[in-house]
Order: structure tokens, then sequence, then C-alpha cells
């Protein structure tokens, strides 16, 4: 599997261009916006695009995805549909954050154990709930590398405080959905750099073994 990183938005959100290397086919994880810089993009490393993965329902993250999907007739995977509020509010959400975005209907809602394929590659659906109810994770096992949205950042870990976020709820998911993964697993945040999960394991304040003992 190839990765590349492509910010979008005001927010600088990390959408993530996956691919096949065997087949160049791909998929978009969260194109929330700037479509125009997505496409130049895949175009610019030769990708078929086959798909939309979004890890969860917030603007920054999906609110454009609807239109990328009726464009280039895209199937849209994720979320989990507990989070099929937030995409029914896009509309209204959006311009509160200067973007023009547009409610769909994925074609497929995920449920923790799903899996889903881009080209010959398969990856694992981990629900991981508590910065938004229906937030997914996608892990590739072969290669260690978790596209974890909103869920963890290098230092921190996803809000809590938006509707129907819970905080107890998103640190259960950090510590007992993704921690067995492994300490050497690589995971893209939604915003920011990407760390591994062993290095939060030490040093992140929120989630670090230290700290959840000592609490």
């Amino acid at each position: 599997m190839r990765a590349a990183i492509i910010p979008v938005t005001a927010f600088e959100q990390n959408c993530t261009l996956i691919w096949c290397s065997a087949t160049m086919k791909g998929a978009l994880v969260d194109p929330g916006g700037d479509l125009d810089k997505l496409k130049a993009a895949v175009a610019h490393y030769g990708v078929e695009l086959e798909k939309i993965l979004l890890t969860h329902g917030h603007a920054d993250h999906c609110g454009q995805s609807g239109m990328l999907a009726k464009e280039l007739g895209l199937p849209i995977e994720g979320p989990h549909e507990a989070d099929r509020f937030w995409i029914a509010r896009l509309e209204d959400d959006g311009p509160r954050f200067g973007m023009h975005c547009e409610i769909f209907e994925p074609d497929r809602w995920l449920v923790d154990g799903d899996t889903v394929s881009v080209g010959n590659l398969t990856l694992e659906v981990i629900h991981c709930p508590g910065h938004t109810p229906g937030h997914v994770v996608f892990f590739h096992r072969p290669t260690n590398l978790a596209l974890v949205g909103d869920v963890l950042f290098a230092g921190s870990i996803g809000r809590t405080d938006f509707p129907m976020g819970n905080h107890q709820d998103l640190i259960d998911a950090i510590t007992g959905k993704l921690w067995p993964l492994g300490h050497d697993v690589v995971f893209v945040p939604g915003h920011g750099a990407r760390s591994t999960f062993g290095q939060e394991r030490l040093t992140n304040s929120f989630v670090a073994d230290r700290v959840l003992v000592g609490g």
C-alpha cells in the first residue's frame, strides 16, 4: 500500500490518498474540501480512484465528499451510521466554517469488524466512538498503518465536547481497540503530524500508560 497526505480546508485536515501499488487503484480517505487540489494529487500519482472512505461526519472531513462522489461516480463507504445526524446537518454547519457542504447518503455504512477493499488491499474497520459516535478507523495490518481521523493525534486526542461526544468512550476506544494493534503501528491523524501508538503510549499527556495508571 502507498499513501500520500493532502491537507485540505482551512482546518488543514489530513485527507489521505491510499492506493494499491499492484493495481494503481485507490481511495481518498476524508476528502472534506479543496476538491481541485485532491484531483490534481490523484492525477500526479497516477491513481485510478475506486471509492471514498470516511472516518466520521464532521464537515472538514466529509463536507464535499458527496460532491466529489457525484462528479466522479464513486461510492462512499463509512462512517458508522451513528454519525448520520452529523451528515444531515452539513449544509448548516458548513457556512459556520466558511465551507460549502452538501448532504449525502453513503453507499455503505460501516460497523466494527467490517473490511473495505482498495485494489488488492484489505483494510480493517474499527469503530472508535467518542469524538463522534460513529467514528471509524481504517487499519492496514500488512503495513501497520492506521488512518485514525480525529480519534488520536500526536500528543493529543480528539475533542469530546461536540454533540454526542463522550470522553470515556474515546479513552476506551484508544486503549481497548487501538493499543492492542501494537506499538509499531504508524498512524495518520486527521490533523497534524504522524506518530506511532508506541510513542503516544509513552508521551501523550491524555493516554500515555503512566497517565492512565496514575489516574
